[in-house]
């Protein structure tokens, strides 16, 4: 027997991401439901093969009888209706940034913390980390596990799609007026994107901190290790898909490349592909459509006792979303839910 799910958010990109990845996954579905903004009901999406989802109204939509609801509409959004889900009985795996901090909601990522997901009853929400906090905390992961790591200095190559397909769309029409000689319009992003980077992602802080990099900082916190100091820098690149992370780890405890090396290969869900040579590394366009997450050019960091530095690539649609809350779904199923 298998499950009631609905996707809400399920035109923007993550959301058919989240359609796909339930299919392709073979995740024991009973009953689709597409959700989104009035303005976008009665659109069709796809479902895997052959079927096709009318997508509903969310306002309008009685969740009772839902089991599973994956959220990805926008953080204002979830803050009404997710509640309002799990209130009806299903429980609620958030993408947005509504809840990732709050201290009765779990924050998960199953190859880290799946034994958070029981945490879920306290609300009936599981929260989606963070796109780049996902693939950072799945890398640093078995590294933490053999030599607890006391600080994290990241900064972050994040594609478009990120910010959806407005982001997208930014830095296509952008790139062919550039090419066309016509005037570039600015409306995702707060400078030119195309053949440019942008060092500001969400709204800064009082500290001058982005918000971006102060959910790296206190999400890999509450995932990994509340002691673990991280500082970051994030950056928006003219790339599509895959997030990139350059990493400089320092430890408690001695760590040879080697011995990290083993410990990655070991674990769930990274890859190491990492050989000192031309084309030698993962780049976004490679990362793209992949569930892994990929780590590269590892090397010692001789400026402190205990240091590491490696490259970390991911499709941030797949693992940094979509796939993510797949995962926790299947976990919740298997585990937690009696059907």
């Amino acid at each position: 027997m298998g499950y009631n799910v609905a996707v809400v958010g399920a035109t923007g990109a993550v959301g058919q991401e989240m359609l796909k990845t339930l299919f392709e996954r073979d995740f024991p579905v009973d009953r689709a439901v597409a959700l989104a903004s009035t303005r976008s009901a009665g659109r069709e999406v796809s479902f895997g093969d052959d079927e096709v989802l009318k997508v509903q109204d969310l306002e309008a939509f009685d969740f009772k009888g839902i089991d599973i609801a994956l959220f990805s509409p926008g953080a204002a959004v979830s803050k009404i209706h997710a509640p309002r889900a799990a209130a009806a009985g299903a429980v609620v795996i958030d993408n947005t940034s509504q809840f990732r901090m709050e201290p009765n909601i779990p924050l998960v990522v199953p190859e880290v913390n799946p034994q958070a997901i029981a945490g879920y009853t306290k609300r009936g929400i599981i929260a989606n980390p963070n796109c780049s906090t996902i693939q950072l905390v799945v890398a640093l992961k078995p590294l933490h596990d053999i030599a607890r790591i006391k600080r994290v200095v990241v900064a972050t190559y994040q594609a478009v799609s990120g910010a959806g397909k407005e982001g997208m769309d930014e830095l296509f029409e952008q790139t062919r007026a550039v090419f066309v000689n016509d005037a570039l319009k600015k409306e995702t992003f707060t400078k030119q994107i195309a053949f440019n980077v942008i060092p500001h992602i969400d709204i800064f802080m009082e500290d001058g901190q982005t918000k971006e990099e102060w959910k790296m900082q206190v999400e890999t916190c509450k995932i990994l290790d509340p002691d673990i100091k991280v500082v970051a820098t994030c950056v928006r690149v003219p790339v599509f898909i895959g997030h990139s992370e350059a990493v400089h780890v320092e430890f408690e405890n001695a760590i040879t490349v080697e011995q990290a090396r083993a410990a990655i290969k070991k674990a769930p869900g990274v890859a190491v592909i990492d050989h000192r040579a031309d084309e030698g590394y993962v780049t976004p366009v490679e990362a793209a459509g992949e569930d892994n997450v990929f780590v590269s050019r590892m090397r010692v960091d001789k400026t402190v006792p205990h240091g590491l530095s490696f490259w970390c690539v991911a499709d941030n649609l797949r693992k940094g979303a979509a796939l993510n809350a797949v995962q926790i779904a299947e976990v919740l199923a298997r585990d937690y839910l009696k059907k």
